[in-house]
């Protein structure tokens, strides 16, 4: 007993605030390292996408998420018409497009 009412006194008489501020280290170091290994690597890869998004042209070769492939017929602002076999083309929402396979030559 006289071991725990040592280890939880506080032997400067300051009230308690820095043993309160030293418990909220490990806290905020938590916080930075969830930063660092999952909201910045997610932030950069959206970015990426984006710009893949906005380079995107006639003749792209590209993949959606739903995995069809195809070649980009028309780009418009929210919509691409993608081209997937002879005489067929469907539109589709340009962030449901994964990758680009295949860039078109200039």
């Amino acid at each position: 007993m006289n071991l725990f009412l040592a280890f939880s006194t506080n032997p400067q008489g300051g009230g308690g605030s820095p043993n309160m501020l030293v418990s909220f280290i490990p806290i905020l170091l938590i916080f930075i390292i969830f930063y660092l290994l999952l909201i910045l690597p997610q932030q950069k890869k959206q970015k990426q996408h984006q710009n893949m998004l906005s380079t995107l042209r006639k003749g792209d070769r590209v993949v959606t998420n739903a995995g069809i492939y195809g070649t980009v017929h028309d780009v418009k602002e929210q919509m691409i018409v993608l081209k997937i076999a002879e005489e067929v083309k469907i539109e589709i929402v340009k962030n449901a497009v994964a990758a680009v396979v295949e860039k078109r030559e200039e």
